[in-house]
């Protein structure tokens, strides 16, 4: 159970989010008939390794409630305090978010961030306000919204979310505890808008670490999340600490040195999203692999991975300093911990 009460949770988001938050993609036994305990308690101990202070455990991949339940519960034990535990709203139906929030908070999820499912097609900001409201009054939790592009939205207003829909949210759902503000993405005129309007009242965070980290010199977030940072290794989390103590230079120095990555990922990403709305996990957990992490089996259908865009990907880690892992890139479809 998170430790604090319903009506307490933006006082507690507030002295407690801070620092970043990464991702685990859950990673299944080779038959893909279960979850791979031993891989899962790796990659929390690589979160805590890297100075993450926070991650979020995937559901947007073929994993049912219980066995998501499970997947919460082995991370939480392994991380022992050292890392908070954020539950991924990701499954198919309003009633089964809320079954799966609801075992998520029994399992000590700290917080939880809230998204859309794909056949929700809403046509006017009171069907969005209705679904966030329900789901929000299900749970204890504090609640993350998630103004992004990937919703479809845009069909309501051009930033997806109207920017007076989010403005009711926050004043009537005592429970919202922060904005990921990425509306309008790739611009950054959702964050800048939802920071004018709403950091006095929440935390407002920028998860894209491109954005976020010059944008900490005129915009003190206190935690940033949830996002592909372990491409970066654990160098997210320190350039985020150094702009936080006011290290502007010795940041951006960290931030161009790791440019070729970005920019790879970036490029790649490009070339397989656009209109799918779906983020590229397979690309996500192998970048990982490459940092220290699992690596290992998803279950179909997947993402698939391409041999000549993995050979781009390493490279770029190489010539960002990253040290990626020598080892074959068969060896990330078996994982470090195989089972």
């Amino acid at each position: 159970m998170a430790g604090y009460k319903k009506t307490d949770a933006r006082a507690w988001a507030r002295q407690n989010m801070r620092g970043c938050a990464n991702i685990i993609i859950p990673t299944f036994t080779e038959d893909l008939t279960g979850l791979n305990e031993k891989a899962i308690r790796h990659d929390v101990r690589k979160c805590i390794e890297y100075g993450f202070t926070g991650t979020l455990l995937v559901s947007e991949v073929i994993i049912s409630v219980p066995e998501y339940t499970q997947f919460l519960s082995w991370a939480k034990d392994e991380a022992g305090g050292k890392l908070q535990m954020i539950h991924q709203a990701g499954f198919g139906t309003l009633k089964e978010n809320i079954e799966a929030v609801q075992q998520a908070e029994k399992a000590g999820a700290d917080y939880v961030l809230l998204g859309y499912p794909g056949n929700f097609r809403p046509t006017t900001a009171k069907e969005i306000y209705d679904y966030t409201k329900a789901f929000c009054d299900s749970t204890n939790l504090g609640v993350i919204l998630f103004p992004v592009p990937h919703w479809g939205f845009e069909r309501v207003h051009a930033a997806g979310m109207p920017p007076e829909l989010i403005e009711q949210l926050v004043a009537d759902i005592k429970n919202i505890v922060c904005i990921k503000a990425e509306g309008g993405m790739p611009t950054i005129g959702g964050f800048v808008q939802c920071w004018r309007r709403h950091a006095e009242e929440v935390v407002v965070t920028c998860p894209i670490e491109a954005d976020a980290i010059p944008l900490m010199a005129s915009y003190p977030m206190q935690w940033s999340g949830t996002s592909n940072h372990c491409l970066f290794r654990d160098r997210v989390p320190q350039m985020f600490n150094l702009m936080r103590d006011n290290k502007f230079e010795e940041a951006m120095k960290i931030f161009w040195e790791v440019h070729p990555a970005r920019m790879a990922n970036k490029n790649l990403q490009a070339t397989h999203m656009p209109g799918t709305k779906l983020i590229h996990r397979a690309y996500w957990k192998y970048q990982s692999w490459l940092n220290g992490f699992n690596g290992g089996p998803l279950r179909y259908p997947s993402q698939k991975m391409i041999d000549s865009h993995m050979r781009t990907l390493r490279a770029a880690m190489v010539a960002s300093g990253l040290n990626p892992s020598t080892d074959s890139d068969a060896e990330y479809f078996i994982g470090r911990n195989p089972a």
